[in-house]
């Protein structure tokens, strides 16, 4: 089989060893999950309640997602119309590409971002136009100076993935007025619930300015449903019926929709653990400092550090041997930001490791 040309230049997204393969490979008796973002106090207890009340497995989906739809559109503030649901923010990367990108067009992304971005852009044979982050942010006046006639399509993660930086409103605002019409402006705000800054973006009152904005957003960060895959995007109504187009019938489950229903109905839950958040991430801040580890404040559930003379993957080996998973890039360990027992643990062992190395 001949698959097109640009598929061979790309690897298939690498989940690495579970939990249990890193157990037994170790002889550890437990291993704690730093690596996915994920949030670390679990879900809402009423999510299992809910799931576990369907009754019916052999009818499809509700493709238009009509209950889960009115709810978001509440929290959210939005009209139904302005909303499209995906598998996950992965699958709305997609989506949003196959509807925009072709080999006679351009995307503009950050090289120091999420990696489906280009991934994607790949795959539907767009060029690239990548910008460097500048100080683990993005260069937004860089970005606007790759811009021409024949871009399709910006990506902003904010906060981005794996610094955890932030775009600020002012920036943003400044950005969007130079973007021309033609362009998407793609906001990915999976850690949105963890933000504190005050100076973050209000996104959803820009979208009556601007029609080539969307904005992502997830429920498998903060609301603890990684497990079941589903995220959204809240657009113009018009560009949403055309993306509605690209999107796979019944792509959100049963279990997804109800899940989210739920969870969305404890949104304590979801405030209590961007609280707990906060507080951990203070005695990341602490330590780095103490120990002279470079790192970027975070707006999100994980910090990116990097520790001088030391390289990503020593580090992350060195923790996977002592039960504790990480993400390596090539210039630091992303880790995310876990419970207080956890943190303290990871703490210990780091400490060791910059003892014994300095």
């Amino acid at each position: 089989m001949k698959v097109r040309p640009q598929l061979l230049s790309l690897n298939a997204y690498a989940p690495g060893k579970s939990s249990e393969e890193v157990r037994r490979e170790y002889g550890l008796d437990q291993i704690v999950k730093l690596a996915s973002n994920e949030n670390p106090y679990g879900s809402s207890s009423l999510v299992r309640e809910a799931i576990s009340n369907i009754k019916d497995f052999a009818v499809y989906p509700d493709g238009a997602a009509a209950e889960l739809r009115k709810k978001v559109a509440q929290y959210v503030g939005v009209n139904e119309n302005q909303l499209i649901f995906s598998s996950g923010l992965d699958e709305m990367i997609q989506i949003i590409s196959r509807a925009l990108l072709d080999e006679h067009s351009n995307v503009v992304l950050s090289a120091g971002s999420f990696s489906q971005y280009r991934h994607n852009a790949v795959v539907q044979n767009a060029e690239i136009r990548e910008v460097p982050l500048k100080n683990g942010r993005f260069d937004l006046t860089a970005m606007a100076e790759q811009m021409d006639e024949k871009t399709q399509l910006v990506w902003i993660c904010n906060p981005n993935n794996p610094t955890g930086t932030y775009v600020t409103d002012k920036e943003l605002d400044a950005f969007l007025q130079v973007v021309p019409p033609h362009v998407l402006v793609a906001m990915d705000e999976a850690y949105y619930e963890y933000v504190t800054a005050d100076d973050y973006p209000d996104t959803i009152p820009l979208l009556d300015r601007y029609e080539n904005l969307i904005v992502m957003r997830t429920f498998s960060k903060a609301f603890g449903l990684a497990a079941f895959r589903i995220g959204y995007a809240i657009g113009a109504p018009s560009f949403i019926q055309q993306l509605e187009v690209v999107r796979l019938p019944f792509n959100t489950s049963v279990l997804a929709q109800t899940a989210a229903v739920a969870a969305l109905k404890d949104i304590d839950f979801v405030e209590s653990s961007a609280a707990a958040n906060s507080r951990e991430l203070q005695k990341y801040y602490e330590f780095c400092r103490l120990h002279n580890i470079d790192f970027y404040p975070s707006q999100a559930n994980f910090i990116f550090m990097s520790f001088p003379g030391k390289k990503s993957e020593a580090i992350f080996q060195y923790l996977l041997e002592r039960g504790y998973t990480v993400r390596p890039f090539p210039n630091g360990i992303r880790v995310t930001v876990g419970t207080e027992e956890q943190n303290k643990e990871l703490f210990n062992i780091l400490e060791k490791m910059v003892l014994v190395t300095n």
